[in-house]
């Protein structure tokens, strides 16, 4: 039995989307050992996914450590990969493969660099879609893609029934307003308005609920949602994949969150703004969409309202 190696560290969008090219390379070896490189926030998170016999943590420390750069390379080579499926495509795998296998091709490691189409730039082909480029990838190092452009992240919902109970959740919506502090051109800023907007005619039919990650606990109060936590803390991944998976309908930020909402197979719309586009990061699904717009200040909570409702109420798209 050989060992195959797949490298994806993050973000947490990310490793929503490569769920479907996870699941082919898998499947794609059914008779050999499946071991994942990530970092720590995702490490516990990939315990779950039945297509990886084996996490390996990358603390992702300076390059120039040396003594950490020698101790990851030497846990890495101990398997004697048969073959590296590089997902995360950065600068820093692909100086991994320069140390681990600095001359082969696409037929040991499979990455954007060693599959780039003839005459295109790594510049140039980035430019394309997530999954599509996921997809090429794989097609070119021999992989029958069934699954990559279509990413299912189910296997990391958890039982979160006593969470629900607390907050006696049954029919509800979930909004993710916040972002990233340095990202502050992906955050709409009217959600109190859209808020008043669904309760005011949807009546109690719903409850409006809000889940922030650690760093946005402190900023919870200033939206007009229930706040959900774990006993004062923030959910983990799986707990979050769970509040999801049970809602009727997600609005989000483009974020973390918005993208699991999408490969979970829930109803919802994400917002974007000017930093890219719905299309380059795959996010729009068969029940999930997008609202596309130059600047979100001036997107208004009513044209939202509008296309949360149609959606909300809509049996397809």
């Amino acid at each position: 039995m050989a060992n195959i190696l797949i490298i994806k560290h993050g973000s947490l969008g990310d490793i929503a989307q490569a769920s479907g090219a996870i699941q082919d390379i898998s499947e794609n070896h059914p008779d050999n050992q499946i071991h994942l490189l990530t970092t720590k926030p995702y490490y516990d998170l990939f315990k779950k996914n039945p297509n990886v016999s084996n996490i390996i943590l990358d603390n992702r420390l300076s390059r120039f450590n040396l003594i950490y750069l020698y101790s990851l390379m030497k846990e890495i080579k101990k398997y004697n990969f048969l073959k590296v499926f590089d997902l995360q495509n950065s600068t820093r795998t692909s100086f991994y493969k320069k140390i681990l296998f600095p001359k082969v091709g696409k037929e040991i490691w499979s990455s954007t660099e060693t599959t780039l189409p003839k005459g295109t730039t790594k510049q140039e082909f980035d430019k394309g879609s997530v999954l599509e480029r996921f997809d090429y990838q794989l097609k070119c190092t021999g992989i029958n893609t069934s699954h990559t452009t279509k990413p299912d992240f189910s296997w990391s919902v958890t039982e979160i029934s006593k969470i629900k109970n607390d907050y006696e959740l049954n029919n509800y919506i979930v909004l993710f307003p916040f972002c990233s502090p340095h990202l502050t051109s992906k955050k709409w800023p009217y959600y109190n308005e859209l808020i008043s907007m669904i309760n005011e005619k949807l009546g109690d039919k719903f409850k409006v609920v809000i889940a922030p990650g650690p760093g946005e606990i402190k900023e919870a109060p200033s939206i007009n949602a229930l706040c959900v936590l774990d006993k004062g803390k923030a959910l983990d991944v799986s707990q979050l994949a769970a509040l999801i998976k049970g809602s009727s309908f997600v609005v989000a930020n483009d974020t973390g969150p918005a993208h699991m909402t999408a490969h979970l197979g829930i109803k919802g719309v994400a917002l974007f703004g000017a930093h890219t586009t719905a299309q380059k990061v795959s996010i729009e699904r068969e029940n999930f969409k997008a609202i596309q717009v130059n600047d979100l200040s001036k997107l208004s909570a009513k044209k939202v309202f509008e296309k949360f409702n149609l959606l909300l109420h809509s049996n397809s798209y």
